[in-house]
């Protein structure tokens, strides 16, 4: 099926319910976006001269426009290529001539970059800028018929993060897509034309990927009228707009819970935060469950398998009588309906429960394969598993613990350190904000654990930080250097990039 015509049907069904909002206001009734979507899908095939199964990219940020474009894109049977707009231009740049995207919608704060790239770029025809005439025009053609996509059609290239290297275009299908959304409905809840979905977090990445079961449903996606969210406008918009749900990396659930709008007030108006992408750590989760109460769900997923590995559901974030709910808060979760979860050795047989091996994973979700890369397709799909090059290991429960990305995986003196654990006894002293482990190439040991770390402050005496991880791991995974930085490195998902501190110790 064609996910456009999820935009369709809400515009028969729901034709005067509001289907986009910025802030407070309506932007567009179902039946106004499926008419914009319809008529620009017509606009991209006749105007722009696009053939089904071309790519068009999305560079520009949260917006109504944006899901005006991706969906017609859908419509029209392109291929969307949503790109963070947060990307340095050569960044963007090589995603553009990677994807061989033949058209660009973007804003007018990356209009100069992506007009500029369009010189640079073979494949890159068309450049629309929205909200503005031309693409005014596109969205006020006469509406096209949909063009017939198969589940096995790709709909979305989602470049991954790059943590180490260049990104690689996960190929998303319609029929990924679906499962993806109809595992929203199994594990995190149910949807209705009254709820909300929030989009403050970027669309090209997970935010856009939980809006697309609340466009299936009829919610009304909403879009903050200022910059980053606060306190205050989300409590305004959760009283206009009940029911509302959104993704959010863990930094800015932590840094949401801390805002003092938000304490002791009447949150009914919030039905759901999903968070991910990022380690939350126990200390952060227990502030956001004192803010927010029991409506935080966990998820565990990549780009190659839309969000879906695992997840903490609602029910298990609010069983706090339960013996283990400690650990497993720690954990990211339970392998969700619609995929097969396994830890494996690097022959890919199965380990029993605590043994950590590679995380793998198989089911209908799991992208079709790497964008025009062979050669990291078949290192990725293989035996009918996605290796995730994630460490984790299952509890007896079957419950998932992530350790870390294999690449970061510590090996010192024959022992591996997995960095995380390290971080989370790190964060227990109280004047230390956050923590970032990585091994440093040792004569003696092969590698030696390096903390990087940021503190409120008040920088603590190393002999404390040595003093509480000593009470709580082995010593042989103490740090041997720490290193207070004013930051971590992160990349716009607000991840920690690695990669730049172990630069940073080949450069000293």
């Amino acid at each position: 099926m064609n996910l456009a015509s999820w935009v369709e049907r809400q515009g028969r069904r729901l034709r005067d319910r509001p289907a986009l909002a910025v802030g407070q206001d309506v932007h567009a009734t179902w039946a106004e976006l499926a008419a914009r979507v319809a008529g620009a899908a017509r606009g991209l095939r006749e105007d722009l001269g696009l053939e089904p199964g071309d790519r068009v990219a999305l560079v520009m940020d949260n917006r109504p426009e944006y899901l005006e474009a991706q969906f017609a894109a859908w419509h029209a049977g392109l291929v969307a290529v949503p790109v963070n707009a947060r990307l340095h231009r050569d960044e963007v740049a090589w995603i553009l001539e990677h994807s061989g995207a033949r058209a660009v919608v973007t804003d007018e704060a990356h209009a100069d970059d992506v007009s500029t790239l369009r010189d640079r770029i073979d494949t890159v025809e068309e450049v629309v800028l929205v909200p503005g005439p031309a693409w005014d025009r596109l969205t006020a053609a006469e509406p096209a018929a949909m063009t017939d996509r198969g589940s096995d059609d790709p709909a979305w290239l989602f470049y991954t993060s790059g943590t180490t290297g260049r990104p690689k275009g996960a190929t998303l299908t319609h029929g990924n897509l679906l499962m993806a959304s109809l595992s929203y409905f199994a594990d995190i809840g149910p949807v209705s034309a009254d709820d909300s979905v929030l989009h403050a977090a970027p669309l090209s990445h997970g935010s856009g990927l939980y809006g697309l079961p609340h466009v299936a449903r009829g919610a009304v996606s909403v879009f903050p009228s200022h910059g980053p969210l606060t306190g205050a406008e989300l409590l305004g918009l959760t009283r206009r707009w009940p029911g509302m749900s959104f993704f959010a990396a863990p930094i800015m659930v932590r840094r949401l819970a801390g805002d003092d709008a938000l304490v002791g007030a009447d949150l009914s108006g919030l039905k759901t935060i999903i968070y991910g992408g990022a380690p939350m750590y126990l200390a952060d989760l227990e502030a956001a469950l004192a803010t927010f109460g029991p409506r935080l769900a966990q998820i565990y997923g990549q780009g190659e398998t839309p969000m879906t590995i695992t997840g903490l559901s609602l029910q298990d974030h609010a069983d706090t009588d339960h013996p283990r709910w400690r650990e497993r808060m720690q954990s990211v979760g339970f392998p969700r309906t619609d995929v097969e979860v396994r830890v494996a050795d690097d022959d890919g047989h199965p380990l029993p429960p605590g043994e950590p091996g590679e995380v793998l994973v198989r089911g209908a979700v799991v992208m079709a394969g790497y964008w025009n890369q062979p050669e990291e397709t078949a290192e990725a799909l293989r035996d009918g598993w996605l290796h995730t090059g994630d460490v984790g290991s299952l509890d007896e429960d079957g419950f998932l613990t992530l350790h870390d990305r294999s690449k970061d995986l510590i090996i010192s003196g024959g022992m591996n350190i997995y960095p995380r654990e390290v971080e989370e006894v790190l964060l227990r002293h109280p004047h230390v904000e956050a923590a970032a482990v990585v091994g440093r190439p040792d004569p003696e040991w092969g590698e030696s654990v390096v903390a990087f770390v940021v503190t409120d402050g008040t920088e603590p005496p190393v002999e404390e930080l040595d003093r509480i991880c000593l009470d709580s791991i082995a010593r042989f995974k103490r740090p041997k250097d720490y290193r207070f930085v004013d930051a971590l490195p992160t990349n716009n998902y607000g991840k920690v990039l690695k990669r730049e501190l172990r630069e940073r110790l080949q450069q000293r």
